[in-house]
Formats: structure tokens, C-alpha cells, sequence
């Protein structure tokens, strides 16, 4: 049975790294990353052409793409030190930076409800992901 498509929020870390190195590293990079359990292993879930958004916690969705379905893991350094194969990364497709960000109001607004955007991955319906995406298209790039 195919899985319907799917459209996903993705953390990019800040609270956590306030650095912002794993959200520099996911914009320069394109691609959505997670960094140890269980938050690394939700990357599995994303299937090839899901939507991806990636949001700055108290800025919005600061970029978008396409998945590509292929994760691969990588070893991760922080302050703390290197952990290896503590990164699980997916490249986006058709990613793009967003010009000015969606915020997290404008995000319910244009989904007719309230998204709570505070997990590290926030799963949604692909129609609800299309009108973000239709938005962002429209209004943000």
C-alpha cells in the first residue's frame, strides 16, 4: 500500500544550540536534520516529495523543500564533544530560503488552526503543508 504524502515542520535547534550551528549547517547544507534519540530517528518517517519546512523557534519557517527519502547519519560536535552517529539527516530538494519568515500565527492562519510548533518534528496532512507551501510561494520568497 503507498503512503500518502505527507508535510512536515522541522526544529531547527536554536533553543538547543543557540550558536544557531545545526540550523547554519541545515541552511548551507539543505537538508533537515536530527541530532540523538529518540528525536534523530523521526527523520525516518519523511518519504520521498513530502513537503519540509524548517522553523526557527520565535521566528517561523525560515526555509522549505522537498524530501528526498534517502536519511543518512552522520557523526555530531557540539560543545559537549563528538557523538558519533548521533545526526540523522535527510537533503531536500527544490529547497529555497525564505525571504522573510512565516510565523507561527501566519502558520495558524493559513491552516485554519493552531500547529503546535514546539517538538522537534511537527507531522501534518499534505493539503495543510500545500497551503503553507502556496503561501510561502505567493508571499515569503
Amino acid at each position: 500500500m503507498k503512503e500518502l504524502r505527507k508535510a512536515y515542520i522541522i526544529n531547527t535547534n536554536r533553543a538547543n544550540r543557540p550558536g544557531g550551528e545545526a540550523e547554519r549547517d541545515m541552511l548551507n547544507n539543505e537538508k533537515c536534520s536530527a541530532y540523538f534519540s529518540p528525536w534523530k530517528e523521526k527523520i525516518n518517517q519523511i518519504q520521498p516529495n513530502d513537503l519540509v519546512f524548517l522553523y526557527r523557534n520565535g521566528k517561523g519557517i525560515i526555509a522549505r523543500g522537498l524530501a528526498t527519502g534517502v536519511v543518512e547519519i552522520a557523526d555530531y560536535h557540539n560543545d559537549d564533544g563528538w557523538h558519533e552517529n548521533e545526526e540523522y539527516f535527510m537533503h531536500l530538494n527544490r529547497f529555497e530560503k525564505l525571504r522573510k519568515a512565516v510565523s507561527s500565527s501566519s502558520i495558524n492562519d493559513i491552516v485554519g488552526s493552531r500547529v503546535v510548533l514546539s517538538p522537534t518534528m511537527v507531522q501534518m496532512e499534505y493539503e495543510r503543508g500545500l497551503k503553507i507551501w502556496q503561501v510561502i510561494t505567493k508571499e515569503y520568497l
